[in-house]
C-alpha cells in the first residue's frame, strides 16, 4: 500500500530533513523539482527559518509548494494567506517558538504534527476551487 503524503513527509523527517525540506519533498513530483534541489530550497527555513525559532518551516514549504503552482503573483499571495490562516487554525499558531512552547512551556504542537498539517493544507488547497 503507497503512503500518503503526510506518512512520506514524516518518513522525510525521520531521514534527517527538516520540516521544510519534509513538506517540500512529499510534493516532489508535483513541483518537477529534484529531491536535492528540495533540500536546498528547504535548507535555511528549519527550526522556524534559520534555527531563529520563527515561522514554522514546515508552514514555509506548504507556502513554496503552493508558490510553484501558482500563475502569478497575486494568486500566490491570495494562497499563502489561505495557508497561513488554516495552519494556525490547525495548530494553534504559526511561529515555531510559540509551536514548541518555548517560552510559554505549553507546547501547542509537534514538529510531526507541523509537517503533517503543512501537507494536509497544501492538499485541502488543492481541493479547493480557485
Amino acid at each position: 500500500m503507497a503512503m500518503t503524503k503526510e506518512e512520506l513527509a514524516l518518513a522525510y523527517k525521520h531521514q534527517g530533513n527538516n520540516c521544510c525540506q519534509s513538506v517540500l519533498l512529499a510534493f516532489k513530483e508535483k513541483t518537477g523539482l529534484s529531491e536535492t534541489i528540495l533540500q536546498r530550497l528547504g535548507s535555511g527555513f528549519g527550526g522556524g527559518m534559520a534555527t531563529t525559532e520563527e515561522t514554522c518551516g514546515a508552514l514555509c514549504g506548504a507556502v513554496m509548494v503552493a508558490g510553484l503552482a501558482a500563475t502569478d503573483k497575486r494568486t500566490a499571495r491570495k494562497r499563502a494567506q489561505q495557508l497561513q490562516r488554516r495552519f494556525k487554525a490547525l495548530s494553534g499558531a504559526t511561529v515555531c517558538r510559540v509551536l514548541k512552547g518555548i517560552d510559554s512551556g505549553q507546547p501547542l504542537c509537534s514538529c510531526e504534527e507541523c509537517v503533517r498539517y503543512g501537507v494536509r493544507i497544501v492538499e485541502e488547497l488543492d481541493d479547493t476551487p480557485q
